[in-house]
This record gives structure tokens, C-alpha cells and sequence, in this order.
């Protein structure tokens, strides 16, 4: 993947959604014909050979390049949503946020133990909701899961939230 392209085609925001933040907005790569395509194509040479048999995105950014994905692997995808966004019978995750704590929710019947699963997001801070996700994910029962992000902000330090033996991929590390 040539990362450099990637990251001449990633906004930066200033002081979004609060000041003293930094929001790297990856529509900017979304709406690029050539950087989707770049990171649809690099997602599926990582994952092609791994059996996976759901991807799995987050809410919202995580439905995009997840849902591509799926396709192009012959995988189902499942929506991880906040509460009250999915019409069936739920599992649920709850987990801690700097301010109070959110939730995250998949269908019941999504996920079961012959699945291999890919679960994608746009980009990995605290790693508070994909350590959720990836919980629910393992109690669906799932046969194994990968891990995936756009963008990773290393002085975060988001992977501490994730057991060590979970397989983790970024395209971009700021």
C-alpha cells in the first residue's frame, strides 16, 4: 500500500469535536477513487487467505470499507451498532469511556463457532469500542477474529486494550 498517498489524502481537523483534538477525517480517503480502491485491494491481500467468513464494521466509518470488504471476499458483514439501532434480538457490550461508559450491540444470530471474523473500524485511539466489539465477537462464539483499522494514533497506546494474542492491522500510524 503506498501509505504516502493515504496520507496526503487524510484531513486533519483541528480542534474537532472539542478543542486540543486533532480529528484525522478519513472521508477525504472515501471520497478519493484511487485511495479506495488502494485500501479495499490492500484489506483484501491481508485477509484473503485467512478463511474469514464475516467482516464485521463499526458504527459508522467501519460499515464502509467493512462492507466492501465482505463482498469481496464472498464474507457476510454485520453492523456493530449503538443500542436501539438493530431490529432483532441483540447481544450487548458495554465499556468504559473517559466520561461514563457506551454500549455497542450486535444480532444475536450474527455470529456462531464457524465463523472466522474481521472486525474493521476506521481508526484505533483508546480502543474502548473495538475491544467491546471483539469481546461480543467471542461471546457469539466465534472460531477466531482478526482486528483491522484505517489510522492508528500510537501515542494513545490502543492496543494495551486488546489481549495480547489478538492480531491487529493499521494502514497508517500517526
Amino acid at each position: 500500500m503506498n501509505k504516502e498517498t493515504l496520507k496526503k489524502n487524510l484531513r486533519e481537523i483541528p480542534d474537532f469535536p472539542i478543542p486540543g483534538i486533532l480529528f484525522y477525517d478519513v472521508t477525504t480517503l472515501f471520497k478519493n477513487p484511487a485511495c479506495l480502491q488502494e485500501m479495499i485491494d490492500s484489506l483484501y491481500e491481508l485477509y484473503k487467505d485467512k478463511g474469514i467468513t464475516k467482516v464485521v464494521g463499526i458504527e459508522s466509518r467501519g460499515f464502509i470499507l467493512g462492507g466492501a470488504l465482505a463482498a469481496r471476499l464472498g464474507a457476510g458483514f454485520i453492523m456493530a451498532r449503538k443500542p436501539g439501532k438493530l431490529p432483532a434480538e441483540v447481544l450487548e457490550e458495554t465499556y468504559a469511556k473517559e466520561y461514563g461508559t457506551d454500549t455497542i450491540q450486535i444480532h444475536k444470530d450474527a455470529i456462531n463457532e464457524n465463523d472466522v471474523v474481521l472486525l474493521h473500524d476506521d481508526l484505533l485511539a483508546t480502543g474502548g469500542t473495538m475491544a467491546a466489539t471483539l469481546r461480543l465477537v467471542n461471546k457469539a462464539g466465534a472460531k477466531k477474529a482478526y482486528v483491522n483499522f484505517v489510522i492508528e494514533l500510537e501515542k494513545l497506546n490502543g492496543r494495551k486494550a486488546f489481549p495480547a494474542d489478538v492480531d491487529i492491522t493499521t494502514f497508517l500510524k500517526l
